[in-house]
């Protein structure tokens, strides 16, 4: 019976997934003279519906930002409907993260005193579909509701009424006195990583990959804030509260990564755990930027457990991988667009981007 219902959710998503952009499509971005051109290319592409809605309201850049992050709204409705009863507990969960996206994004933007017509077009939702389409989540009228609270005091008591709020109110003492949103933050990446792992039970016994994929995730988060925390001078105590337990790398170790005496010592203890030397001894070592980082990490974790998750047939591994690529395909696209904005060289923007 299962066999059966995963089979169907493989079929619908395999006969969508052609329209994931060909390398052919990806080098004409590339190689677009500015994002008002990238737009047009993408016109004839399966994001061709949402720049179409969207540009009576929107113009480039605004208008790829828009059409990009409806899509992906798109693609995550497409595949809770094709999860069988079984998964969907597990798809939910994974889906949190674009709430937590939004709640990022509002209060980085409240922080800063950004206009709520210079936030909205980031907003990862839909007025169709709700962003993490999920049981009691924020949907995009709501979201457009905390968007217009004035300061980050005034978001936080909005959310109250979610789970998330109960969270963030335990740091409002803290961002008051510090005006340092990083706990809040960590305490709610924390809280979605728990559910999501917990989530994954072996009740088909081919989830084990998947778990390890998020704990690879974890580690990676944790990893980009000790490179923060060095670049600031930050003391451990300091950097703890930034620390998602749960990833493969224990918090002890961690600490260890993060009194390294200079960077190539840093790079090398994270070798132990991760095969990223030739990405980071080939870029990050020159530029030391988290960028390159992130990008070398995120290749890591594409090379390692995406490709696994496709070829887990009839299980929820064929899920995660369909939603996963169109999040790789969303990132490039963001960050040939981000190139062209501050004209960086293509071969540059080319190194940034996650190729199966």
């Amino acid at each position: 019976m299962t066999s059966s219902s995963y089979s169907s959710s493989f079929g619908r998503l395999q006969s969508l997934s052609v329209n994931f952009l060909s390398s052919n499509i990806l080098q004409n971005l590339l190689h677009a003279k500015d994002v008002s051109e990238m737009t047009r290319i993408l016109e004839s592409t399966w994001y061709g519906a949402e720049i179409e809605r969207a540009a009576s309201l929107y113009s480039p850049p605004e208008l790829l930002e828009v059409a990009l992050n409806r899509h992906i709204v798109e693609i995550n409705k497409i595949a809770i409907e094709a999860t069988p009863f079984s998964g969907k507990t597990a798809i939910r969960a994974y889906l949190l993260k674009w709430d937590i996206h939004n709640i990022e994004l509002i209060l980085s933007s409240k922080m800063i005193g950004r206009a709520i017509t210079e936030t909205e077009p980031f907003l990862v939702s839909s007025r169709n579909f709700p962003a993490g389409i999920s049981a009691g989540n924020i949907s995009h009228d709501e979201m457009k509701i905390i968007l217009s609270q004035t300061n980050v005091e005034g978001v936080v008591n909005h959310l109250v009424k979610y789970r998330y709020g109960t969270i963030l109110m335990q740091h409002l003492d803290t961002y008051q006195k510090t005006g340092d949103l990083g706990p809040m933050m960590t305490d709610l990446i924390a809280y979605y990583y728990t559910t999501l792992i917990e989530s994954l039970k072996f009740f088909q016994g081919d989830e084990g990959v998947i778990r390890d994929l998020f704990r690879a995730e974890i580690d990676k988060k944790n990893i980009l804030s000790l490179l923060k925390g060095r670049d600031s001078n930050l003391d451990r105590e300091l950097i703890s509260r930034h620390l998602v337990t749960g990833g493969h790398i224990i918090l002890e170790e961690l600490f260890d990564i993060f009194g390294s005496k200079n960077m190539e010592e840093f790079v090398n203890k994270v070798e132990k755990h991760y095969n990223l030397a030739e990405t980071l001894k080939d870029t990050y070592m020159k530029t030391h930027s988290l960028i390159d980082f992130e990008v070398a990490f995120d290749k890591y974790i594409s090379k390692s457990y995406l490709k696994k998750l496709k070829n887990i047939a009839l299980s929820l591994g064929t899920i995660f991988y369909f939603m996963m690529k169109a999040e790789y395909e969303w990132d490039n696209i963001k960050r040939i667009a981000y190139g062209k904005r501050y004209d960086l060289p293509i071969e540059r923007i080319n190194s940034m981007l996650i190729l199966e």
